[in-house]
């Protein structure tokens, strides 16, 4: 009985970034603008790798890989929040709700291995630069690239799996621009602690697990650059820098989100907005205005033309 009184949620209403329509109005052109500087970006980089064969190393591969993880990450939620943005009634079905936590956890989780793989490549470069060549070799670089994949995919499948089941009877109101796993799951007809705290520990412990050993490995590089190294210590540290950049960038935002007790809406939003938009579209100024190869192969390709 209890059953037949529910009624079923088709469809969630997003909140979105503020109530005033005018500065609604406003960031319409930013965003966009963001997006298609985003979505171009990291598919030059990607290209870019790709045509040039001075970069045909791993270090490269590594990073073409991550550009198209930030082109992904970048259109999972832009275009719905930009289109949103012209919109009084923002409104997303069940299966597009889903679909949005599904992806931003497969491709946030492939991303967070990916950096791991990237410090791994550095830690070998240069802290054991004469095995680099035996180590990190074409079919390891491809294996960890399928690897950060497979766990990312896990991860997501996880997180879906353990919210998709709930009885969502109303509300049906999320105040963000997308489906948040903790906002959604606010929207249950049952009691949720639980699982929260299971869910919060299945994403904790992929960060954790990441974050660790990227704090060993960049802190190792840095200690052995500043003993060892003289003359590739500017290259090396420059290279290392971006990577650490990139790191933070993309750590910082998912620690607050995930793992911090207290929730403040527009903080949310705010690091909603920094992780699934600002970030992408960041990662790729980063490597190419602090790489010296990359700037050069960009120039050669502006010459050709």
């Amino acid at each position: 009985m209890e059953d037949d009184n529910q009624t079923v949620v088709s469809e969630f209403i997003f909140q979105g970034l503020c109530t005033s329509k005018e500065l609604q109005i406003f960031l319409l052109l930013p965003f966009s603008t963001l997006y298609v500087i985003t979505v171009v970006g990291n598919l030059f980089v990607v290209i870019l790798i790709i045509t040039d064969h001075h970069l045909h190393s791993p270090m490269y591969f590594l990073l073409a890989n991550l550009s198209f993880v930030d082109f992904c990450l970048s259109s999972v939620n832009t275009p719905k929040l930009i289109t949103d943005l012209v919109k009084d009634i923002k409104t997303i079905s069940f299966g597009g709700c889903m679909s949005q936590i599904l992806c931003v956890h497969f491709i946030g989780g492939s991303e967070m291995v990916l950096l791991v793989t990237m410090a791994y490549d550095r830690y070998v470069a240069i802290c054991r630069p004469l095995h680099y060549t035996s180590i990190m070799d074409r079919q390891k670089c491809i294996w960890l690239v399928l690897i950060s994949w497979i766990i990312g995919f896990v991860h997501g499948i996880s997180q879906l799996l353990l919210i998709v089941d709930l009885p969502f009877c109303g509300p049906r109101v999320i105040d963000s621009f997308f489906c948040d796993i903790p906002l959604v799951m606010k929207l249950a007809c049952i009691n949720t602690d639980t699982l929260e705290i299971v869910i919060n520990a299945d994403s904790g412990i992929l960060a954790i697990t990441c974050f660790i050993p990227l704090l060993i490995s960049y802190t190792y590089i840095l200690i052995t650059v500043q003993l060892y190294s003289k003359d590739g210590s500017a290259k090396a540290l420059s290279t290392c820098t971006s990577h650490i950049t990139v790191v933070v960038l993309f750590f910082g935002p998912i620690i607050f989100i995930y793992l911090w007790p207290v929730s403040i809406s527009w903080v949310d939003k705010f690091l909603g907005v920094f992780y699934t938009v600002i970030t992408p579209f960041l990662n790729p100024a980063i490597y190419t205005l602090r790489n010296k190869d990359i700037k050069n192969s960009i120039k050669k390709q502006i010459n050709f033309m």
